[in-house]
């Protein structure tokens, strides 16, 4: 029997409320398995049939595992490109698995999604800097994401890792020089540190004057957020806060969010599919992704969330999803102010220009 599950049974069960178990709102864990093996569909599926605070014992009796579709293999084709000095502020590099092997305590399994594939989304979508996110798929072994920053080179990549109680400050300052302004804390994937370490960690990093980035659900964000104004480093929010759009912009965690962002301590990365209930083509993203862009502009990042991991019934087209960006601000200035201007503050991006095929296009479309 393979990774795959073939030959294995396919069950469902009921996921807690307030847990879908999927983009689309789907209230369902699915998951193919034998007495050893369980492939799930998604880290939302596993968390939802097993409750949280069972998924680390179950790993040590199964191998548990989530099977997710591969990215595009065809560029793609977005109406429009980025102006000059674009950044992607969040996508993941998985492998080669030969070099860079999975963590053991991972919650899904990527496909080796490699430099080459990332630069021919990049180039399509007018990206020029780009900031590589640790995955919980490499828990705090940060040696694909490091390499992968290096290799894009430090005048137009940066690094967010994830590091635990153990990382000293000589670690931290040899990451810094390699790229890294941010550690991550993931609360939905897993795999990573804990959040009640997050005042010490922040304490730690303040010095090197990096942030934190919170991945988490919006009923912990909510819960999470009046304190997060208070530590010592800036904070920067995945995917939108990670609220659901079944509660509607006036729900307690986007309320939430936008308080957050009013005390100017707190970045938010836009997303175009992470948080929607109704699934693809995700059009009830885009109040919540206009709220955002007009309570704090300045303070809005956006990010592919390249290659989509833990995704298993549709990968999404990462032209759409820029579209959806252009229909959120159709205003060449809040683009520049999204794609160029934001990050360069948040990542401290030089302000040399970049190249001249990116402004020459900039303006054009995909075919131009």
């Amino acid at each position: 029997m393979d990774g795959r599950g073939r030959g294995c049974t396919r069950v469902r069960a009921a996921a807690p409320a307030g847990r879908p178990g999927s983009v689309g709102g789907e209230r369902h864990a699915a998951a193919v398995q034998h007495p050893h093996h369980v492939v799930f569909r998604r880290v939302g599926d596993l968390l939802g049939l097993l409750g949280r605070e069972h998924v680390a014992g179950a790993r040590q009796h199964a191998i548990v595992e989530l099977a997710c579709l591969p990215p595009r293999s065809t560029p793609p084709r977005p109406s429009w490109r980025g102006p000059a000095g674009s950044c992607d502020a969040h996508f993941h590099i998985f492998g080669p698995f030969d070099r860079y092997p999975l963590s053991p305590g991972r919650g899904y399994t990527p496909s080796e999604c490699l430099i080459p594939q990332y630069r021919a989304v990049a180039e399509a979508l007018g990206i020029e800097r780009m900031v590589v996110v640790q995955p919980s798929v490499y828990g705090t072994d940060n040696a694909c994401t490091l390499d992968a920053t290096e290799e894009f080179g430090h005048d137009r990549a940066r690094a967010v890792v994830v590091i635990d109680a153990a990382a000293g400050a000589a670690e931290l300052e040899a990451m810094a020089r390699r790229g890294a302004c941010g550690v991550r804390f993931n609360a939905v994937s897993g795999n990573g540190t804990p959040l009640d370490r997050l005042d010490a960690l922040a304490r730690r990093i303040a010095p090197l004057g990096w942030h934190l980035q919170l991945y988490t659900h919006g009923d912990t964000l909510a819960e999470l957020a009046p304190r997060l104004p208070s530590l010592p480093v800036e904070v920067v929010i995945d995917h939108m806060g990670g609220v659901r759009t079944a509660d509607g912009v006036n729900g307690a965690a986007f309320q939430a969010l936008l308080r957050l962002l009013g005390t100017g301590r707190a970045w938010v990365k836009l997303s175009g599919y992470r948080i929607s209930s109704a699934g693809q083509p995700y059009a009830d993203v885009a109040p919540f992704a206009r709220a955002l862009l007009e309570a704090a502009p300045e303070r809005c990042v956006w990010g592919t969330d390249w290659p989509h991991p833990s995704l298993a019934d549709f990968m999404p087209d990462d032209g759409a999803l820029f579209d959806r960006l252009g229909e959120w601000a159709p205003d060449a200035a809040t683009r520049r102010r999204v794609l160029v201007d934001n990050p360069a503050a948040l990542y401290g991006f030089p302000k040399a220009a970049l190249s001249a095929a990116a402004a020459d296009g900039c303006a054009g479309s995909a075919d131009s």
